[in-house]
């Protein structure tokens, strides 16, 4: 991306979801999808590419969930009916979306019709590859654990971030229904299941203390089953 120009601030473009020139244009392209049409709450990333589309989901008058970073907070949910008109893009800033929006408890996340996670590269077939810490993978999980049912999961991205390159896999990996880059859609009919629920032997102690809401789905999961 670097040697092609098509990177955007903030740079370096490595170790975090790299924005890229054409974002608008893929946010755009994005909003054509019938899943996201049909869609009335939305979980989106909180990385730069993609403002573009949460500032969208705003001005389309559906509901926005961010997670906060690290997922340190939960997430963060923005009712369009609480931004005023043209504040869309300052609304869905990480800077500014806690002004607008409110931590919700894990208790009352609302049932979520559409799940936008940031990508470093992807693969045609729905391989995802994030920035190596898995908060997308984990999200998802959490969110299925909390008894979400399988949410479409789709991302926007450079066309050069597409590969055909063998990427690699684990059991816990979000794969990616679509993929929409700058200049078109790509459905990927995935032949990856989704994560069904957080894979509890892979956490560690520090993980749950460095995510609490990590120790907060264990704590309902298990007090839930007493």
């Amino acid at each position: 991306m670097t040697e092609k120009n098509v990177g955007r601030f903030p740079f370096p473009l490595q170790n975090r979801i790299p924005n890229f020139k054409g974002a608008e244009q893929a946010a755009q392209l994005f909003t054509t999808l019938d899943v996201y049409q049909r869609a009335e709450v939305v979980k989106v990333n909180p990385d730069a590419p993609q403002l573009p589309l949460r500032q969208r989901i705003l001005k389309d008058h559906k509901i926005l969930l961010i997670p906060t970073p690290r997922l340190r907070a939960g997430f963060i949910m923005i009712r369009p009916e609480w931004v005023p008109e043209g504040e869309e893009r300052k609304a869905a800033s990480i800077k500014h979306m806690k002004s607008y929006g409110t931590e919700i408890p894990l208790t009352q996340i609302p049932p979520i019709d559409l799940f936008v996670a940031g990508s470093v590269a992807v693969h045609e077939d729905g391989r995802r590859i994030g920035k190596g810490e898995g908060y997308s993978d984990r999200e998802y999980a959490i969110l299925r654990e909390l008894g979400q049912p399988v949410i479409p999961a789709a991302t926007t991205v450079h066309s050069i971030q597409v590969t055909r390159d063998d990427l690699p896999r684990d059991s816990y990996d979000l794969p990616l229904d679509w993929i929409v880059t700058e200049k078109e859609i790509i459905q990927t009919d995935t032949p990856y299941r989704k994560p069904e629920g957080i894979v509890w032997d892979e956490v560690t102690e520090e993980e749950k203390n460095e995510m609490p809401v990590l120790l907060e789905v264990w704590n309902l999961k298990h007090h839930s089953n007493e």
